[in-house]
């Protein structure tokens, strides 16, 4: 299917994306998770005392969260759309989305360790 050009684009195209958002938040118990973390997190992150540059890498890390699991999400619900059957492929690509989630956490950890120990550190 060919999209429409122009606003009519950008405004399925935003209309798509509050779904996605919507179905995530209602169907995926680990985004809900994610959300009950990344959104108090991402307010502190603006009163925190750093510089702009820093509060923007404190943000986008946690937004990074979301993003990846989103992501991860959309390879299971494809997988299980496939075939509900147990298959080493489709275990292999679920356990590298959840994977990817992980590691995006250990990103975030790792980003606010550092720019919270340089600040109020040692």
């Amino acid at each position: 299917m060919k999209s429409k050009g122009g606003p009519a684009r950008l405004f399925n195209a935003l209309r798509y994306t509050w779904d996605g958002l919507r179905a995530a938040a209602k169907h995926e118990e680990a985004f809900k998770q994610e959300l009950m973390v990344v959104v108090p997190l991402s307010i502190i992150a603006w009163f925190v005392p750093v510089s702009f540059l820093e509060k923007a890498l404190l943000f986008s890390c946690l937004q990074l969260i979301l993003i990846v699991e989103l992501i991860n999400s959309a390879i299971e619900a494809n997988t299980d759309h496939i075939s509900m059957e147990r298959h080493p492929l489709a275990k292999r690509a679920k356990d590298m989305g959840s994977a990817a989630v992980f590691l995006t956490i250990v990103i975030a950890l790792a980003i606010w360790g550092t720019v919270l120990w340089q600040r109020f550190g040692a």
